[in-house]
């Protein structure tokens, strides 16, 4: 039996990594290599280091932070609300389906970015346009992901809830949220991806200040070890983001059956456990508490 790596050996592994690939990185641009991949193009790690830490003592950088972190979550938090109600709504009313579901397939297909002189034409500014698009881009995976969970609830809960005495919002609050709960994380984490993306390229397209428009106004200006402090400022934020979504949903969803897995250790075969004293039960929920810190330490 393979027991699981300790804590500290995991994060010395991870670490590691990322210094194993910042080093193959300052080899590559360092000594100019180019091969089929032009890396004599490319800013060395120092002259990003270097480049980074100058932004940081400046004011631009938090500005530009600030903006696309407002404009990320204004938009994110009105498609978690509309595209969960809107999901529900199409999943549990014929009619609503026979309204919304052809403009809501019809216009699913198109790209949130090509909506940018649409938002252009329609909003009277520029920061109104960008967060409507980064709503557009989180609203079709939260809409389509809880469509999809509330179908695929059994009807043997609704029917035991309304046996009961319970009414529709009893049947809501009781069934179909907390039954489509890991479904709704799952279109949450795609959905504040795609979310990223979408608000980079509108700032980049149409904006005057944020992440995205400080990257493409470096680029213009042949400032590439700038460009590459955007692309990481860019990444750290989208990973910050999603593993807070995905805590999150593991906090909601705790009551949900788990298995013990931790990666790295082989599965173990289930056998009969005779009855034990009444101590056991401290230490399984200890075990169990130990299980899900594994799985959160996981996801960072």
């Amino acid at each position: 039996m393979t027991r699981p790596a300790p804590r500290l050996g995991r994060y010395a592994l991870r670490l590691l990594s990322v210094a194993a690939a910042l080093g193959l990185w300052q080899l590559l641009t360092g000594l100019d290599i180019d091969l089929w991949l032009r890396f004599s193009q490319f800013p060395t790690v120092t002259d990003v280091a270097r480049a980074f830490g100058e932004r940081l003592t400046g004011g631009d950088y938090w500005t530009d932070l600030t903006d696309s972190l407002t404009r990320i979550l204004t938009g994110f938090l009105l498609a978690a609300v509309l595209g969960v109600a809107t999901g529900v709504l199409v999943a549990r009313s014929r009619l609503a389906e026979d309204l919304l579901g052809p403009l809501l397939e019809v216009v699913r297909p198109i790209p949130a970015i090509a909506l940018v002189p649409v938002a252009i034409l329609l909003f009277p500014s520029n920061e109104q346009g960008i967060v409507f698009i980064t709503f557009t881009a989180a609203f079709f995976p939260v809409l389509v992901s809880t469509r999809h969970a509330v179908r695929a609830l059994s009807p043997v809960w609704e029917e035991a809830v309304l046996t009961l005495g319970g009414g529709r919002w009893r049947v809501l609050r009781s069934v179909l949220l907390p039954g489509a709960l890991p479904g709704i994380f799952g279109g949450l984490s795609v959905g504040i991806g795609v979310s990223w993306i979408c608000v980079i390229s509108a700032e980049m397209i149409s904006g005057q200040y944020g992440v995205g428009y400080r990257t493409w106004q470096d680029y213009t200006i042949v400032d590439y070890p700038g460009v590459f402090v955007g692309m990481v400022t860019i990444g750290v934020l989208g990973w910050l983001t999603s593993t807070a979504v995905e805590l999150l949903g593991r906090r909601l969803t705790r009551w949900l059956p788990r298995t013990s897995y931790v990666p790295g250790a082989r599965p173990r075969a289930v056998r009969a456990v005779s009855p034990v004293p009444s101590a056991t039960p401290a230490v399984r929920r200890g075990s169990a508490s130990e299980a899900e810190e594994a799985r959160d330490e996981h996801l960072v």
